[in-house]
């Protein structure tokens, strides 16, 4: 989704190295970062159905405006992933994981 926005935002092509800008670059080293130390792990709900927010407000809201641009897009691009996608934004939110014993 964020080569899809950067491409159409920043004008980098695709071709490049991981295809996107700094800034996207940023924000994608920023998700991969709070998505690894998420308690739910493999189980980890899609984040409008997430209990625990794990973004800061600021990276939260510059996600949800790539996701709103390149989501509709991606049915284009990987239909088989936005399908996915969607269907695993319907799954229910698992019981909150307990904190690990310490």
């Amino acid at each position: 989704m964020l080569r899809i926005y950067c491409a159409h935002h920043h004008g980098v092509a695709e071709s490049g190295e991981a295809g996107l800008c700094q800034e996207c670059t940023g924000l994608q080293d920023y998700a991969r970062k709070r998505l690894a130390g998420c308690p739910y792990g493999a189980e980890k709900p899609t984040c409008v159905n997430c209990p625990i927010h794990c973004y800061g407000q600021r990276q939260r809201e510059a996600m949800r405006v790539v996701m709103r641009y390149a989501g509709p897009r991606m049915l284009w691009r990987h239909p088989v992933l936005a399908i996915a996608h969607l269907i695993d934004g319907r799954r229910p939110a698992p019981p909150r994981p307990s904190a690990p014993p310490g």
